[in-house]
């Protein structure tokens, strides 16, 4: 007969085996746990290895376009390669001849004011970079803009290199707000809000805008191109809102600079 000492023991024996195994569950789960987060990291690193491996995060292929501000026509920076060696005239003016889905637009640059620009884009123009490229971003409010120049469309993209800022004081003074007016008919270069980030990236002016005088005026638009950015003004943005693409696409089928 088991007596009642006897069987205080074994009570005390059996709660100490069922606490052993519930702490041996508990190591086992432990180190599953540990096991499957490992695996996890696992992935996450070799994911990484292959993304860094296949150019996503190299900052000299792939840009992240600065948020859009109704008051700065920005254009995402772009990689520090050499723009190209000056072969253009330097005394001479060009003309920049964009025929567009929704019309011939036509602006004429002068070399002597803005010589690395004129020589940026009669090179770009020449390799045909401009063709078939979207002018991604409409601006009807605030400021009057139709911005291009992206090969990607989305205002990310770029020519691989930056040009200095030129001719900034050609619009006068600075107002209290430290601002100038590009006027109707002004080709200006976007860039990322920081000075030397022009890129390929440009704004056309369809109606006098305030700015400030930080982004390379470099073309005027002769009055029948403006009169086309009027009417693709006139139809609004794709949203609705005072700022995005535009509701009617304006597509640059072809860019052709000439010297006159």
């Amino acid at each position: 007969m088991v007596t009642s000492d006897q069987r205080r023991r074994q009570l005390a024996r059996e709660k100490y085996e069922r606490q052993q195994q519930r702490r041996a569950q508990a190591r086992r789960k432990s180190r599953q746990r540990l096991a499957v987060i490992g695996a996890a990291a696992a992935v996450v690193v070799a994911t990484l290895v292959g993304l860094i491996a296949g150019g996503v995060f190299d900052s000299k292929d792939k840009t992240v376009e600065p948020a859009a501000d109704a008051a700065s026509p920005s254009a995402a920076p772009t990689p520090k390669q050499s723009p190209p060696a000056m072969a253009i005239d330097d005394k001479a003016k060009y003309t920049f001849d964009l025929k567009t889905s929704a019309g011939p637009i036509k602006f004429e640059m002068d070399a002597a004011k803005t010589p690395q620009t004129v020589n940026s884009f009669k090179s770009l123009a020449d390799k045909g970079f401009f063709d078939n490229t979207k002018c991604h971003r409409l601006v009807t409010g605030g400021i009057f803009v139709l911005q291009c120049g992206d090969p990607e469309g989305t205002g990310s993209g770029g020519p691989g290199y930056n040009i200095p800022d030129e001719n900034l004081d050609a619009l006068g003074k600075p107002n209290e707000q430290g601002q100038v007016t590009y006027p109707a008919g002004t080709v200006a270069m976007a860039n990322t809000g920081q000075p030397g980030t022009g890129g390929s990236q440009f704004f056309l002016v369809y109606k006098d805008s305030p700015l400030p005088p930080q982004y390379t005026p470099f073309g005027t638009i002769d009055p029948a191109g403006v009169k086309v950015l009027e009417e693709v003004a006139k139809a609004g943005t794709a949203t609705g809102t005072p700022d995005g693409a535009p509701k009617t696409p304006v597509t640059i089928e072809k860019g052709t600079v000439t010297k006159n």
